[in-house]
């Protein structure tokens, strides 16, 4: 089988080389967020931002630059979806890209509100500070720490749906479609 994807026309069929790396660090920090979160202790009422809790804050407010940076660059630079396989396949494919971005982004919103609800300051890459999205000891803000909870198990769904199909089509069918994520792009 051929290592090339078909596409529809030009190269709108592969995405950039900005698009691949913010693909691929996305993931690593998501990765990470799953490990810190697994690690980090339950936040209660007195729990401090030290340490683990902290890293977490700061990971999830670098995913949330990075995801809005990504659909950005999508946007910029629209990625025409593979005219191969079933009608059902590529409306799935549509929808679990759907579903992760915008899982990801109100899981990052919802940590937030969750941490302006402790009064906690939320820092980028931990150097640019987020300002509180509600007053320390909001209900609603408390409320949204509790659905993230929630929704890091709803975006596993997805994500891993997103990884088997990957490797499905690398591994077995060998479309090339999983090239078209790897590095080096070609730009």
């Amino acid at each position: 089988m051929s290592s090339e994807p078909i596409r529809t026309g030009g190269d709108a069929g592969y995405y950039t080389t900005t698009q691949r790396l913010l693909h691929w660090i996305i993931f690593g920090l998501i990765t990470a967020q799953y490990a810190v979160g697994a690690v980090m202790p339950h936040i209660g009422r007195n729990t401090p931002d030290e340490s683990w809790v902290s890293w977490h804050m700061s990971i999830g407010a670098t995913i949330l630059f990075l995801i809005c940076l990504r659909l950005l660059t999508r946007f910029l630079h629209p990625v025409a979806l593979l005219e191969t396989g079933p009608k059902w396949q590529r409306i799935l494919a549509a929808l679990t890209h759907a579903s992760i971005y915008l899982l990801i982004l109100l899981m990052c919103i919802l940590g937030w509100a969750a941490a302006s609800f402790q009064g906690w300051t939320i820092y980028i890459v931990g150097l640019v500070p987020l300002p509180p999205l509600a007053a320390k000891g909001t209900a609603w803000a408390h409320t949204a720490g509790d659905v993230h909870d929630i929704l890091l198990y709803v975006l596993l769904v997805p994500i891993v749906l997103h990884v088997l199909a990957a490797l499905y089509h690398q591994y077995v069918l060998g479309d090339g479609v999983f090239t078209r994520m790897t590095l080096p792009a070609r730009d």
